[in-house]
């Protein structure tokens, strides 16, 4: 067993802003960091565009990012959210550069370098070459190891969330005051090790889900365990429904996954969508071309793809500046130039991917669940800013942000809260190793092609219907072996993937329109109102 005062669940930009913030707010708290493998593996580190902030005021405003964003959500964000984002990121980010993370500066070294994608009416994305995630995932860990209250743990894998449940209460969504109070724990280099990690607060940090698809540019420990713990534990989740495809991934025959990404920042540079046949038809789809938002480019590709019976399109950068692209995005000209491929000279071939989940957990403008003592931040939550499709880049902002206001709120809460004394150990009793590792390595792919064949970036009720029936055998049958075995990181994974996907096809179900990211050919109108789906 062991106790600290704040348990942070994931760090990735959001969980360690926060730990860092908490920690020069609040040195005489002890703060614990949990990481499911090793420092640096995270959804942040695989983010390549960069991150959205308000910084050439000569040409742009807070009003122009808001609408933006408020574009892309299509009528489903929170004005509130999006007005506080925006309006608090510029600082954030500058804090961030204090902290010290670097951004490309332009030739002259005296201004940075101000991208544009998708959805965007200025050039306003911050970036470090073509791996800006990876450099903040750098910056705050090295940040964050100089406080001396905070501790990192890798192999530390959270199964569940401690509720009155773990007190022998019952507690169901009508349960008034279902309160956290910290996470059993499995300490991976000996799974059979569970331990309750007590604390006074708990912050899920988990980022996103996107190995529930069979294509994800998601690493793989993107396996959707924070949403995943909070539905079991009674809490409420919104808008699961709203899955981004990213438009180009790079399609690779080998199978190598994750799927590699091709930044919508070499779309915003200029690249151009193209046919097999070298005709560019984004125009057919959206005015903006290449420049509209993922949503309507996703489902444009989907819909060539489709019609002409293509496994991929063509991405067009051979009329691009050649020493401009090889210094913005040396990671991608080297992933291609691997496989054979000259963006220089020769077409790319792309495909959409499953990218973010723009749902996930419930919470306030302070990060609050609908669970006591309970807080989240980053793609783990629906925190009302995306809506129904995330503008490109506001997903690291979004964390920075609701990272520092997390840690404000808790600093003047935190002295309320006590540390349970004692809880039950993880009772253990009666299972056993499982014996064929086959059933859990099966049952993973067979989720992945249910997900990618029914409920995709285009939908019907018919494969909605189809794959929650597939999923419901097979939660069962994975149910029953989590009972009966020891757990492992692969099947607490596969239990928390077979959640996601649920409340993911569950939510499209319960949407009877088309919206966002969540196109359903047998409702293909909008609805005259708006509406949230909460599970």
């Amino acid at each position: 067993m062991k106790k600290q005062d704040i348990l942070i669940i994931g760090s990735g930009v959001a969980g360690m802003t926060l730990a860092i913030n908490l920690a020069e707010l609040r040195p005489d708290l002890s703060i614990t960091v949990l990481n499911k493998t090793k420092k640096g593996e995270s959804n942040t580190s695989w983010a390549q565009g960069g991150v959205a902030s308000v910084w050439n005021h000569e040409v742009d405003d807070f009003e122009k990012h808001i609408a933006d964003t408020l574009d892309a959500g299509d009528g489903l964000c929170d004005p509130k959210i999006v007005d506080i984002v925006v309006t608090e990121g510029p600082t954030r980010v500058r804090e961030m550069i204090e902290w010290g993370a670097r951004f490309d500066k332009d030739l002259s070294g005296s201004a940075y370098d101000l991208g544009r994608e998708g959805g965007h009416s200025e050039n306003r994305i911050l970036h470090f070459k073509d791996k800006t995630g990876w450099e903040i995932q750098r910056a705050i860990l090295e940040k964050g190891s100089d406080y001396p209250n905070i501790t990192v743990y890798e192999n530390a894998f959270a199964l569940d969330l401690i509720t009155q449940h773990h007190l022998g209460m019952v507690v169901t969504k009508a349960t008034p005051d279902i309160t956290c109070y910290g996470a059993y724990v499995m300490e991976k280099e000996n799974h059979a090790d569970i331990e309750p990690y007590l604390a006074k607060v708990t912050i899920l940090a988990t980022g996103g889900a996107g190995q529930v698809y069979r294509n994800t540019t998601n690493p793989v420990v993107a396996s959707g365990d924070g949403i995943s713990m909070m539905y079991r534990a009674k809490g409420t989740v919104k808008d699961m429904e709203f899955v981004q495809f990213h438009p180009t991934s790079l399609f690779n025959p080998t199978g190598e996954k994750p799927d590699f990404l091709i930044s919508e920042a070499v779309r915003g540079y200029g690249a151009i969508l193209k046919t097999l046949d070298g005709k560019s038809f984004m125009e057919k789809y959206d005015e903006r071309g290449s420049l509209a938002p993922r949503d309507i480019v996703a489902r444009a590709i989907d819909r060539e793809m489709k019609i002409h019976g293509w496994d991929y399109v063509y991405l067009d950068c051979r009329h691009l500046d050649a020493d401009g692209f090889m210094r913005h995005f040396p990671t991608i000209y080297a992933k291609c130039k691997s496989l054979g491929i000259d963006p220089l000279t020769d077409y790319i071939p792309v495909t959409p991917a499953c990218h973010y989940i723009c749902g996930g957990i419930l919470v306030d403008e302070y990060g609050q669940s609908s669970i006591q003592q309970l807080y989240a931040c980053g793609e783990v939550t629906c925190t009302g800013l995306h809506g129904a499709n995330r503008l490109a880049s506001n997903s690291l902002l979004e964390g920075m942000v609701f990272g520092q206001r997390i840690a404000h709120h808790i600093n003047g809460r935190i002295d309320d809260y006590k540390i349970l004394d004692s809880i039950r150990e993880w009772d253990a009793h009666g299972t056993t190793e499982p014996e064929e590792m086959v059933l859990i390595t099966q049952s993973i792919k067979e989720l992945k092609e249910i997900m990618s064949s029914y409920v995709g970036i285009v939908r019907t009720d018919v494969r909605l219907e189809r794959a929650l029936h597939r999923l419901t055998t097979l939660h069962e049958e994975v149910e029953q072996l989590y009972k009966t075995t020891t757990p492992s990181p692969q099947l607490g994974e596969l239990r928390n993937l077979i959640t996601i996907g649920y409340l993911i096809t569950k939510s499209a179900a319960y949407r009877k329109e088309s919206r966002g990211l969540h196109y359903n050919t047998d409702y293909p109108n909008k609805l005259p109102y708006l509406d949230h789906v909460f599970l």
